[in-house]
């Protein structure tokens, strides 16, 4: 074991803290879109000029220039759409801060790795936890071009970090690069530039507790009715009092209706987004509140009745049920989904597996899921991987971030509890020691589905294999009994298991008579034998009174 890393405690994972719903502006008129267009571009550019003015300050920002900028502008929105612009540049910001720390991170392991490649001999074999050297000269020469690349890239980034600068796209980086690639991605300008205005609008606003329905620039009433606070270079365009524009459509909230209801006739906070799908033609409202951090449940009460192990893979999600002490139960089950495509197509192909997961989880009656804290951040370097391009874009298709954001909001809401355990050996430990055992040949185990068994026992507290320290001695009661078994409080521990071939599987017991006939045996001695035995008297006489049979 003294090759193995340590492994990470198994813990639960806590709840989610907020909820965010979304329902369709339907049934609106020209009017009313005319609106939220001019309200999108004239607050979307006051929010690009803060986020200019929030870069400019760089590290010297602090609350007298947040201030200054809230106070600028206040004068052409409102004091509330003011708080919400320079929040969201804050986030934005702080996002930007936090992916150029990781790119640094990963351009660090990448000159980690071209350095030690480079310095090994050429044909040099790697180990299990180290890369070899190169294959040859030509080989060797490009990436020591590379590593004078990375480390002129880590520099600069290294450079733009200590002096507090970032690069931040409204619109999004990848949408600004599709316009110079227009043809690839068969839209016209005019296309593109509608795409685009629409993705810097900025329609939203923060709630407000103590407010009338919980927020005062956007507000939904209970009967659905949707009115905006309309800025002050805007005002001429309201149709209601007090500088506010209804619109025509109405908002049900179908998911977490009732919930939304309550907030709002008690007037506690509800945030609201509006927003244009482009594709689709829509508009769309998104009503979001935090809620109350609620406290996890302890691990010894997840694993009480007890888990299931699920295996996360680039295709589907395999899951195996285990009862408290740690014995699969049942047959394994398989949750496919398809990661190609959209980005739309594969956030769903993700939602509709974790339903039926959960779905199951709740049927069977466990209360909690085991699943690995997948990180694949280090895995996914060039440098690592090398050639096996195949793999890298396999781990890097997986959405391990927002799939576990998902499982546990999703799983939150059916009263189940996620316990994440360390993702270490669980493929080579559970096929080494489940997938042989556990197949017959009416069940196929897979080496993913031995995997759900590791990832469940461990997430349980048990070693992965299946019993370890066997008695020393030949009989149990002189050194004692294995230590992953039942426990001492559990009913038939110390029974014999009857033979599986008395009666079928969860029927009668057996009467106390065998079923089946003893079978011939196998040995020599018990054979039987067609040649005829006589007695030798004069042979016994000399060995006395033991008689001896021979063939005659």
């Amino acid at each position: 074991m003294g090759g193995l890393r340590k492994l990470a405690v198994s813990f639960v994972v806590p709840g989610p803290c907020g909820v965010a719903v979304r329902d369709r502006l339907k049934h609106l008129t020209v009017e009313d879109e005319r609106v939220l267009r001019a309200v999108g571009a004239h607050q979307g550019a006051l929010a690009s000029g803060d986020l200019t003015a929030r870069c400019a300050d760089g590290l010297e920002h602090g609350a007298e220039t947040w201030a200054a900028r809230k106070r600028e502008l206040t004068g052409v929105s409102s004091s509330r759409i003011a708080g919400a612009i320079t929040k969201a540049t804050h986030g934005q910001w702080a996002l930007a801060r936090r992916c150029q720390a990781a790119h640094i991170q990963k351009l660090a392991a990448g000159i980690r790795t071209l350095r030690h490649r480079l310095s090994l001999p050429l044909g040099e074999p790697g180990t299990r936890r180290a890369a070899g050297g190169y294959r040859s000269k030509g080989e060797w020469f490009r990436k020591s071009r590379r590593l004078a690349m990375l480390e002129a890239r880590h520099t600069a980034a290294v450079a733009d970090r200590e002096a507090g600068r970032v690069r931040v796209v409204r619109g999004g980086r990848r949408l600004l690069n599709t316009r110079h690639h227009l043809t690839e991605a068969q839209l016209t300008e005019d296309q593109w530039r509608h795409r685009w205005e629409a993705g810097r609008w900025f329609i939203a606003a923060d709630g407000e507790s103590g407010k009338r329905f919980g927020n005062e620039t956007i507000r939904v009433t209970d009967t659905g009715e949707v009115s905006i606070r309309l800025p002050a270079p805007l005002a001429h365009l309201a149709n209601a009092r007090h500088g506010r524009y209804t619109l025509s459509a109405r908002i049900a909230f179908a998911h977490r209706g009732a919930e939304w209801a309550d907030r709002i006739e008690a007037n506690r906070s509800v945030a609201y987004r509006i927003h244009l799908d482009v594709d689709r033609g829509r508009w769309y409202l998104t009503a979001s509140w935090q809620r109350p951090a609620v406290k996890t449940i302890p691990l010894e009460t997840a694993r009480a009745r007890g888990m299931v192990g699920v295996d996360t893979n680039a295709d589907h999600f395999a899951a195996y049920r285990l009862d408290r002490h740690g014995n699969p139960v049942g047959d394994p089950r398989r949750f496919p989904y398809d990661l190609s495509g959209s980005a739309g197509h594969r956030d769903a192909q993700i939602r509709h597996a974790l339903t039926r997961l959960i779905n199951w989880a709740v049927r069977i009656g466990v209360a909690a899921i085991g699943i690995e804290d997948l990180d694949f951040t280090t895995e996914k370097t060039r440098e690592k991987h090398g050639r096996r391009k195949r793999f890298r874009q396999l781990i890097s298709g997986i959405p391990t971030g927002r799939l576990k954001a998902r499982l546990v909001s999703m799983a939150a809401e059916h009263g189940l509890s996620i316990v994440a355990v360390d993702p270490a050996y669980t493929s080579l430990w559970g096929g080494q020691h489940w997938q042989k055992p556990l197949a017959t040949p009416h069940r196929k185990m897979s080496r993913h589905d031995a995997a759900g068994i590791a990832i469940g026992r461990r997430a349980l507290g048990h070693p992965i294999r299946r019993r370890t320290a066997p008695p020393p001695h030949d009989r149990s009661d002189r050194a004692g009994h294995r230590t992953v078994q039942a426990g001492p409080g559990h009913r038939g521990r110390e029974g014999t298991r009857p033979p599986t071939t008395d009666w079928p599987p969860g029927g009668p017991a057996p009467s106390g008579k065998r079923k089946r006939e003893p079978s011939a045996s196998n040995t020599v001695r018990d054979a039987p034998s067609t040649q005829q035995w006589v007695r030798d008297s004069l042979y016994a006489h000399w060995l006395g009174t033991v008689p001896r049979v021979t063939p005659w």
